[in-house]
């Protein structure tokens, strides 16, 4: 399973956020350049990085800074944040970003999805926030009537990277995975699913690994020096 180490940017900074919640954020570095460098120092392989402040505002913010970590990180990266124009996606990808994350696209232009999908095969991941259930859009501020497995069912023919599932509810509160929510969402889609929110020890990045996720999104666990990365990397088996 693959291990990515996330930052998530606000202000420049790198933060986290509580149960997606922009008023419960902690700043974790002023300089998300270094925090690069720190986990290549742990042997990181790749990065998750999100822009909360495009997220919020439907395009991309710190797209400058994105493009210095990317650089700086010299390992695949995958951006999400905002990216909610095929131009957006594109240029993201022409800079060296090697996965985009869309979300909000799903609910609300989907044959914008699918045009992504096909133009850039396995490098657009579907980005599926949810609330009970529901798929959370447009930085997690408003949630739409729409299931997250049915989305998941209804693009399960695109040429998808992955999806990454995240559980608003766990995300950021080290409470361990929504492993029932994963595995449903493993039984409905053949796209490799990627889990997110709620890592808390190496037990749960072995967890979501033995129940088949192909990925394991951990932030603030890395942060609050819950495990080491190398540890981490070594409970997913990404050797």
């Amino acid at each position: 399973m693959q291990l990515w180490p996330a930052i998530d940017l606000r202000g420049g900074k790198c933060v986290r956020l509580l149960q997606g919640d922009y008023a419960r954020e902690t700043v974790f570095g002023d300089d998300p350049v270094a925090m690069v460098r720190r986990f290549l120092a742990g042997k990181a392989r790749r990065l998750h990085i999100v822009d909360l402040d495009g997220a919020k505002a439907g395009e991309p913010v710190q797209a400058d800074l994105v493009g210095r970590m990317a650089q700086a990180a010299g390992i695949p990266c995958q951006v999400g944040g905002g990216i909610r124009l095929f131009e957006t996606a594109a240029a993201y990808l022409a800079a060296g970003i090697e996965r985009v994350i869309v979300g909000s696209v799903a609910i609300e232009q989907p044959e914008l999805l699918v045009r992504m999908a096909h133009d850039f095969p396995g490098r657009v991941v579907l980005g599926l926030d949810a609330r009970d259930g529901k798929v959370a859009v447009r930085g997690w501020l408003d949630t739409s009537t729409l299931l997250a497995v049915d989305v998941a069912r209804r693009h399960a023919d695109l040429p998808l990277a992955a999806i990454v599932y995240t559980d608003i509810a766990t995300d950021g509160t080290l409470a361990g995975p929504n492993i029932a929510a994963l595995e449903e969402m493993l039984g409905v889609s053949p796209t490799p699913v990627i889990a997110s929110g709620g890592i808390a020890t190496l037990d749960d990045i072995r967890h979501v690994a033995a129940i088949g996720c192909t990925g394991c999104i951990v932030g603030r666990a890395l942060y609050d020096d819950a495990f080491t990365l190398p540890d981490a990397i070594a409970a997913a088996g990404d050797a």
